[in-house]
């Protein structure tokens, strides 16, 4: 076979090559709609190589699950390679079962980027003419019908991944230009092939981690960017707060030689600079001291601050680190051969193996559950330090400074940050370690993979609105001490809060602020 060349490569379109690993970035940016792949000459050669190689094992006459044999609870039955047609159609029917509403088409897409990844790597022996089949209609724009409930995450996501052999095969629903079509009628009004399966090639399409990789890639960098917004809000919030700065000094976190600690108080501290509202913990020392006579008594300044502010850099950092692991293990899985069995063309070996396993994503998403949820637990101890009088500084309590009493100040914000926090801790229970036995009990340790994946993606939107509520009580906060006397930082969140929310010298509904916030500061979706 002749490989073909693509053409040139435009800043929308990503190469495949054999000597580039795929970022998680690279996935969602690439997962876009108008955006497209496309497969070096290199990567498609490799692709031939490991299907030949598969083609002569089975010359040979060897014995190859899901080639000449049965699949799962089936896997002791030997098959005609004549069946295999019928063998690969009814593996991707049979465990096309997942239930509920359909994956955002983002999802589905980076789904479809993630497993052509993987077959791209050449150890999954798909054939030439339906890898770029199933290239071709990536870039066309279809989207697959995806339930989102039902994956066990041990031989990869079956179910969500049947679903798009099923449309690439012109079987079932997909997408269109907003419209719900039969594949088949999508695929011939967009003049393309459907993929016609041979041996292996069902297997290889429905048996890898890609569903669960596509939406843990999109949980890491949503969280990234969020605990990076969070860090510098959180600057923002001691300066409405009035909290003491040195507790942030580089200097001392130098002590304790936590990476994540160290960079979570060097941004603080440089996000502080020309704040007039935070105090010098050196001059408070210096105020206190000149009070100090021969009897103890109360200040309403204390020399330190409570821990959700003080100990910020240390409940963050760990918070930071999870991400950045979790960034390393889902880029892994992303360019792994993540399918059953596997071919090895530079030595004609086939290789019966479990690289199909959740394990890794399920584990890795539990971590970043407890992460999101520490941040929203910092959230809501600061929202309770602005509302709270005592707690505040000198804020007027519920941060209501007109016609107390009478009005309610933001009293009524805490009640939904309060029970998104609450919620939150509820869905923290580990997923990972919730196995299951199916399939006879060939399938005896699974995953969840999946399941882990879109819980932390629920986890990440609830935090985003409990933090929007510490913004407007920061902005509301800052006003009230005087905002003209926040550093650069404190005033650039200042402004942009307060370009969708007012000042509140009234009461009303928070709802409509918090979803303007959360759309349009926090990066979340309505």
């Amino acid at each position: 076979m002749t490989i073909k060349e693509k053409g040139n490569i435009s800043k929308n379109t990503f190469e495949l090559r054999p000597d580039r690993d795929v970022s998680l970035k690279e996935l969602v940016e690439f997962a876009q709609p108008g955006k497209k792949i496309t497969a070096s000459k290199g990567t498609r050669q490799n692709v031939l190589a490991s299907r030949q190689t598969l083609e002569d094992l089975v010359i040979k006459g060897e014995v190859i699950y899901g080639v000449n044999t049965g699949m799962g609870g089936f896997a002791d039955h030997l098959v005609p390679i004549e069946k295999a047609n019928e063998l690969q159609s009814n593996l991707i029917q049979s465990i096309s079962t997942n239930v509920g509403e359909r994956f955002s088409d983002i999802i589905a897409r980076a789904t479809m980027f993630a497993r052509i990844i993987s077959l791209s790597r050449a150890n999954s022996a798909i054939s030439l003419e339906n890898y770029d089949r199933f290239i071709d209609i990536y870039n066309s724009g279809l989207i697959p019908e995806i339930p989102i409930k039902g994956s066990l995450g041990t031989s990869g996501d079956l179910g969500p991944l049947a679903a798009i052999a099923r449309m690439l095969t012109g079987d079932g629903y997909a997408h269109l230009d907003g419209d719900r079509i039969p594949a088949a009628d999508a695929l011939t009004k967009l003049g393309l092939e459907p993929l016609y399966l041979s041996y292996k090639e069902g297997l290889a399409l429905s048996n890898g981690t890609s569903c669960m990789v596509a939406v843990a890639a999109i949980n890491v960098i949503e969280a990234k960017k969020l605990l990076e917004q969070y860090t510098s809000i959180s600057a923002f919030s001691f300066e409405a707060l009035q909290a003491r700065i040195r507790p942030f000094h580089p200097d001392v976190h130098k002590l304790k030689p936590h990476i994540g600690q160290q960079k979570i108080a060097e941004t603080i501290w440089s996000h502080l600079e020309g704040t007039e509202l935070a105090i010098d913990d050196i001059q408070l020392s210096s105020q206190l001291g000149a009070r100090m006579t021969d009897k103890v008594q109360q200040e309403d300044m204390p020399i330190e601050d409570a821990y959700s502010i003080r100990c910020t850099p240390q409940v963050l950092g760990p918070v930071l680190e999870t991400i950045e692991f979790a960034e390393r293990t889902v880029t892994n899985e992303l360019n792994s051969s993540n399918d059953n069995p596997l071919v090895t063309p530079e030595n004609g070996q086939i290789f019966h193996n479990g690289h199909f396993h959740g394990q890794y994503i399920a584990s890795v998403m539990d971590y970043l559950t407890i992460s999101m949820i520490t941040m929203c637990n910092l959230a809501d101890r600061r929202i309770d330090r602005f509302l709270t009088q005592p707690n505040s500084n000198g804020l007027p309590a519920f941060l209501c400074n007109e016609n107390r009493g009478v009005r309610f100040g933001l009293m009524g914000g805490q009640f939904m940050s309060a029970s998104l926090t609450a919620e939150n801790r509820s869905l923290a229970t580990p997923v990972s370690i919730q196995t299951l036995t199916t399939t006879g009990d060939f399938q005896d340790v699974v995953s969840f993979g999946l399941v882990a994946a879109r819980r932390v993606k629920e986890i990440i939107q609830n935090t985003r609105y409990v933090i929007a509520f510490e913004l407007i009580c920061a902005a509301q906060g800052a006003d009230i001490r005087g905002h003209q006397k926040l550093g650069l930082k404190g005033k650039e969140w200042h402004t942009k809060v307060r370009k969708l929310v007012p000042y509140f010298d009234r009461d009303e509904s928070l709802t409509k602020y918090l979803e303007e916030v959360v759309a349009k500061i926090l990066g979340g979706h309505n």
